[in-house]
Formats: structure tokens, sequence, C-alpha cells
């Protein structure tokens, strides 16, 4: 994910909402670097997103800063991702 407007970057931000490590199925926010989401062997597309999103909403809670994505998501309408993936 991208900030919008120059400032601190996203992995740190997610960092600091206390995000690392934090999974759903077999998808898991990094431990070593936030902006980053692994595979730990079946994660689905579901399961990404949903984490995805946690970050996003949860960064814009604490922070007040709403994170964009920087990857095509293909098979979600963009309206899933509730203004995250708005160009």
């Amino acid at each position: 994910m991208r900030i919008p407007p120059p400032g601190a970057l996203s992995t740190s931000l997610i960092d600091r909402a206390g995000l690392k490590g934090t999974r759903r199925g077999d998808a898991q926010i990094s431990d070593h670097h936030a902006n980053f989401i692994v595979n730990l062997g079946n994660a689905t597309a579901n399961d990404v997103a949903y984490l995805i999103r946690l970050a996003a909403r949860t960064v814009a809670v604490q922070a007040g800063v709403q994170l964009q994505l920087e990857i095509k998501t293909p098979g979600f309408a963009n309206d899933f991702w509730g203004g995250i993936n708005d160009d």
C-alpha cells in the first residue's frame, strides 16, 4: 500500500498499528516488513483481501491516514476496497 500525500511510510504506519504477524487463514502480515502479506501455505484471495482492508481501516482510525493499494486486484470490484483502491 502507499500513502497518497508525502509522509511516513505505509509499512511504519501498519507496524505502529500493531498489525505485524496478524493472520487470517494462511495469510499473514509479515513479521519482517508490515507492507507485505505472505502466504503461509494455503491462503486464499479473500484471506489476503481481509488483511489489506484491516490494515487500511486500522491505519485510518489510528493515524488518520488513508492508505491506497499499489497493486491491481482483478476479480474484486473497486467498491469492495472501501476507497483504498481509488486512483
